[in-house]
């Protein structure tokens, strides 16, 4: 009886340790398991938290005196359909939508422009930090050009409408294809405010590459703050490369006129030299009357570019292609001139009130050789005259913005558009056949903007 109560007994403390073991078996695996949830967990968190999503929308209603080019100048809409009246146009500007993926000291970084025009690619860049200081970088791949301050700019930011019409014709697009170097002191040097941002691009704007020749870009500026209440900044730009010229006749100035390179058979895939050179300055202080920026530019340098414009080069393959198929083309011939331009622009925030006032002037002198009246001329045997491509342009904006909150921001901004006078350049109405209808300087321009921006 004894032996059977022992044999129950261990029995029973068998069975009770089992369910225990068993137990504290299914209770550990659950707390692991839980505990293999929470790292996974932490571990997407941390994967989300080094990729990010911004961006910006800006739609615009934009109303126009019946000369103004709002598909070229303001990027939106189509040309007037009747040039005998004013015109409107609604359209989105801008349709930003930026990726960020960022581990350790490298980043890439893709940047996206959805409108109703279409898709395009605005950045698509690799970038990685120096490892030691974190101060300075290395970039390679599509973004802005290290030339100047406005480029570099956010337009969702930037208190006019758009850039400065000089900026416009020299760096269409803001960016390019290359790779630059942005230096800068560690932070515990007394040289922490000096910057040096040199980098070598292709040349062509975002298009495809379509030559073997690299263009070089640097600029070295200063900024720091003067006491707690305001700051300054200070900037020298400098930009060598070349267009290749894809006919065999080659203009520069002589005087008042363009004359003809004798030189012809080697002017064919040559290079004319593009040189810019740029000076920028910011300033900016609070005070009761709330926050006055001052920003101001320079610009000169030689320019190639055709007679009908001075634009910068922007083709791509396929205009390349096209060029080399008829070197012959009129409209191929390259017109080097020396330029001058920039802008100043003024804002005033109101007091405590999320209004700012806004007022910029910007010019541009495509061609410093010749001056009002003298554009367009007649001219002697073996030179060739100016024309519209030639003439100085100017604007002059103002304008207010409402910031909404922190998000939403609305601007009203009205631009004075003008042209150099010359009274021996006509405009033409092709309704009348041909026919000269007025001059060029009394073309109705003006343009008034009013956007809505949203930034995420």
């Amino acid at each position: 009886m004894k032996i059977k109560l022992h044999v129950t007994a261990l029995c029973f403390i068998y069975l009770t340790n089992a369910v225990e073991l068993k137990a504290q078996e299914v209770e550990t695996t659950e707390v692991e398991q839980f505990e293999q949830r929470t790292q996974m967990l932490e571990s997407a968190i941390k994967t989300l938290q080094k990729f990010k999503v911004s961006g910006y929308i800006q739609t615009q209603y934009q109303v126009a005196q019946e000369n103004a080019e709002l598909s070229t100048n303001m990027k939106v809409g189509g040309p007037n359909e009747n040039i005998d009246t004013s015109y409107s146009r609604f359209g989105i500007r801008r349709g930003r939508i930026k990726f960020t993926y960022e581990e350790g000291i490298a980043s890439g970084v893709f940047q996206l422009d959805i409108t109703e025009s279409g898709v395009g690619v605005k950045d698509a860049y690799l970038n990685i930090k120096d490892p030691w200081f974190q101060t300075s970088n290395l970039r390679s791949g599509i973004f802005e050009r290290t030339f100047g301050y406005e480029i570099s700019y956010s337009s969702s930011r930037r208190e006019s409408p758009e850039r400065s019409t000089i900026f416009q014709t020299l760096f269409p697009n803001e960016r390019d294809l290359g790779t630059a170097i942005y230096l800068q002191p560690a932070k515990t040097s007394p040289l922490n405010f000096l910057h040096l941002d040199i980098g070598i691009f292709a040349g062509n704007g975002i298009k495809s590459e379509m030559d073997n020749r690299l263009d070089f870009i640097g600029r070295l500026y200063a900024t720091n703050n003067i006491g707690s209440h305001a700051k300054y900044g200070i900037g020298a730009s400098y930009y060598n490369g070349g267009m290749m010229q894809l006919s065999k006749s080659v203009y520069t100035m002589d005087g008042d006129a363009f004359v003809l390179d004798k030189d012809s058979a080697g002017n064919f895939r040559k290079y004319a030299k593009r040189e810019y050179f740029g000076i920028d300055g910011q300033f900016n202080i609070i005070a009761k009357a709330g926050m006055t920026k001052i920003h101001a530019e320079y610009l000169f340098g030689q320019q190639p570019g055709l007679k009908a414009s001075s634009k910068s080069p922007n083709t791509g393959v396929l205009g390349t292609v096209i060029r080399e198929m008829n070197p012959d083309l009129v409209i191929n011939d390259t017109y080097i001139r020396n330029f001058s331009g920039g802008y100043i622009m003024f804002t005033q925030d109101l007091g405590k009130l999320p209004f700012t006032a806004v007022l910029k002037y910007d010019w541009y002198d495509p061609n410093t050789k010749v001056k009002g009246s003298e554009t367009g001329k007649e001219v002697g045997q073996d030179q060739y005259k100016t024309g519209f491509a030639d003439l100085t342009q100017n604007t002059l904006g103002f304008g207010a913005l409402w910031r909404v909150n922190n998000n939403f921001r609305l601007t009203a901004y009205y631009e004075i558009n003008n042209y150099e006078k010359s009274d021996l350049l006509y405009a033409f109405n092709p309704k009348t056949n041909g026919e000269k209808t007025y001059v060029v300087d009394n073309l109705k321009r003006n343009v008034f903007t009013l956007r809505l921006q949203y930034k995420f």
